[in-house]
């Protein structure tokens, strides 16, 4: 059966685009980090530091120890968002974009008559990177019968890679991979696999459709199951369970009031992606960690809401009582989303104003640049203009705008 799909997933995307904009950086051991301090993490490594075992999520200063010369670049947001829509319009002069998956990964659907030149397109979409967006744009394609493998088939090949996996071919060709290479597996569920005495790929394609079924606790796992064999399913649609954005403080900001001005900051964010989607909420949950303390939780039910104004009035009421007083990480989020064709805007005047004063804020700050507007809570911020990239979130077009002149009347 030849391929339907085409998946691309750039390598080592942030650190790739800093190499390709730093010339002094190029062939270099590279960590992407959220600020500059010893007590962070990595957000991304070049395949340089990767040699040395510098990975996502390993701490600054163990990385340091780990990779000689290793460069710590503060990340730029704003700047890989302007680059991933330099790679959609490279890439779509070769082949329309079937989904944006999120910053670095996208998705190809080819037509019966492109079916043939499945591998010759691919290469086609990656040169059209390296040519118009930059040679230390990397990126692995992978090649398939259905959407699933596509993007399995890009763990076989990286960096710079290309692999098809043929129906014909399976279940052999998908064993090189490990549990979490496959989408959908995470940590938890590799936990569970391991209880039921599987921890290969192979053993989990020798398993039963209904044993899957077992395990994934219904028709996920059939799906699952289908999918590793071929079958092009049709997607399921999904429905978005929650919003949310965490944030690693800066020194200077590991203190209440500097914590609580970073929150504010996040659900600024998260109230803007909320009403963007499409969605309203019933419950807000905030949390900090702490070096030598447990976690710090607060949560409240709300009134169906996605008015950002409402939404910092409950920020304050869990956090302003008993906030923790060693704050390292703070985060929030939004659940008990409710799609906005289920609601209607409200019917006080009250919190109408609320609901249309968001709105207004909204489109304030996509003509003018996110943040052009905000509400006093966050302001004095270091980082208050800059943009955060959530993992796994789509970069929406209003994160790449920079701030315009206003226009005037003649």
């Amino acid at each position: 059966m030849p391929a339907r799909y085409i998946f691309l997933d750039m390598n080592a995307y942030f650190a790739s685009v800093e190499q390709q904009l730093r010339p002094e950086l190029r062939g270099k051991p590279v960590c992407v980090v959220p600020l500059e301090a010893d007590t962070t993490f990595c957000i991304a490594a070049s395949y340089e530091a990767r040699f040395f075992g510098v990975k996502t999520g390993t701490r600054v200063r163990e990385a340091k120890r780990m990779a000689p010369d290793l460069a710590v670049v503060e990340a730029r947001p704003r700047i890989y968002v302007e680059m991933h829509h330099r790679i959609l319009e490279a890439v779509g002069g070769v082949l329309p974009v079937e989904e944006v998956l999120s910053i670095d990964e996208m998705r190809f659907a080819l037509m019966e008559n492109e079916r043939s030149r499945a591998r010759e397109l691919a290469l086609d979409l990656k040169a059209a990177i390296r040519r118009e967006v930059g040679d230390w744009l990397r990126a692995s394609a992978g090649l398939a019968p259905n959407r699933y493998l596509a993007k399995a088939a890009t763990e076989l090949g990286k960096p710079d890679g290309l692999v098809e996996i043929r129906k014909e071919d399976l279940p052999r060709a998908l064993w090189p991979l490990g549990l979490r290479d496959l989408h959908g597996v995470g940590r938890r569920m590799e936990a569970r696999l391991h209880r039921h005495g599987v921890f290969t790929v192979r053993q989990l394609t020798q398993l039963s459709c209904a044993a899957m079924r077992r395990i994934w606790g219904g028709v996920v796992g059939e799906r699952l199951w289908r999918a590793l064999r071929g079958e092009d399913l049709p997607p399921v649609p999904t429905r978005r369970r929650t919003v949310g954005h965490s944030h690693v403080l800066a020194p200077e900001l590991r203190h209440p009031e500097g914590a609580r001005k970073t929150l504010v900051r996040l659900l600024h964010k998260a109230a803007a992606r909320l009403r963007r989607k499409g969605y309203w909420t019933r419950h807000l949950t905030v949390y900090a960690t702490q070096p030598h303390a447990p976690t710090w939780v607060r949560k409240t039910w709300l009134e169906t809401t996605q008015d950002t104004r409402r939404l910092l009035n409950a920020l304050a009421a869990l956090w302003d009582p008993d906030p923790p007083p060693d704050p390292f990480k703070v985060g929030l989020v939004l659940e008990h989303l409710v799609p906005e064709h289920d609601t209607s805007p409200p019917l006080w005047p009250e919190a109408r104003r609320g609901y249309h004063l968001a709105h207004t804020l909204d489109r304030i700050n996509a003509l003018y640049g996110p943040d052009t507007v905000y509400f006093a809570g966050m302001h004095g911020l270091d980082y208050a203009g800059e943009d955060r990239i959530a993992f796994g979130e789509v970069p929406h077009i209003e994160t790449a705008l920079k701030p315009q002149p206003r226009r005037t009347t003649p």
